[in-house]
């Protein structure tokens, strides 16, 4: 009985070790699953925030087509060609890079969300995640910052005795399309149509206007009044029917009445 009994005591140790081995594999299973879903999050994150991705496991990407009012402004470097062929590969990717980053930066600060990178030019949307009123002053807002941050950037680059650079902003608020638009093999979330195509063919206007930030009537009319703004002559922009009013942002008037946005 003795030896029965010492038997079914080791027969149950036994169970008991591998069920706690098979346990500890488990977790150990789970926690590299856990890790690799958030490798595959912060991959997925390059293409769409991480609210779209969830949106996309729970309801799949067909779902996420809308049409939304947004806000896009772009940003693009003069003078790009002459800057590439003064510099040697390592000082020129050194100068973009650090270009792109004080715009980006501004550009986060402000609530909005860089798109994509096309060349040395920037396309981002205010507004596109999620409902925001407020989403020209963001955008005007972070135009102004990169008004401040590359001024800075110059002084800087020039200390060092490298080229300068200058930059045209171009914003413009419509209705696009969002949603994860591409092929099957590469899916972007992005905003496509005319408020995109206008926000780029503003940009481009700032070297015939001399001036660095032009928006749209769409843009001004929803802008906080500390803004100070100046009109220029109805433009003729290929695509567009009408002549396209513009006008220049100057910056913010001291002392103007604050505006719900701005205290937001």
């Amino acid at each position: 009985m003795t030896i029965v009994l010492a038997l079914a005591l080791a027969l149950a140790a036994l169970a008991l070790a591998l069920l706690l081995r098979r346990i500890v594999e488990q977790r150990a299973r789970i926690a590299a699953l856990g890790a690799d879903l958030e490798r595959l999050q912060q991959a997925c994150s390059t293409l769409a925030p991480s609210g779209v991705m969830e949106r996309v496991f729970a309801e799949g990407a067909d779902t996420l087509a809308e049409r939304k009012v947004v806000t896009a402004m772009f940003v693009d470097l003069f003078g790009y060609t002459a800057l590439s062929e003064t510099l040697d590969p390592q000082a020129l990717a050194r100068v973009l890079n650090g270009y792109f980053e004080r715009v980006s930066d501004a550009i986060t600060r402000h609530r909005g969300r860089v798109n994509t990178f096309l060349g040395d030019g920037v396309l981002s949307f205010f507004g596109a995640l999620e409902p925001n009123p407020w989403q020209c002053d963001d955008a005007v807002h972070a135009a102004l910052a990169i008004r401040t941050a590359m001024a800075e950037y110059r002084a800087e680059l020039e200390r060092e005795g490298l080229p300068s650079l200058k930059v045209g902003i171009g914003i413009h608020r419509d209705t696009g399309l969002a949603g994860l638009i591409g092929s099957r093999e590469r899916r972007e979330y992005t905003v496509i149509g005319r408020t995109v195509n206008l926000a780029a063919r503003l940009q481009a206007l700032t070297r015939e206007h001399d001036v660095d930030i032009l928006v749209t009537d769409a843009v001004r009319q929803t802008l906080d009044p500390r803004f100070e703004v100046r009109a220029l002559p109805p433009q003729t922009i290929k695509g567009i029917a009408e002549p396209v009013q513009t006008y220049a942002v100057i910056g913010l008037r001291a002392g103007a009445p604050v505006s719900q946005g701005a205290q937001g």
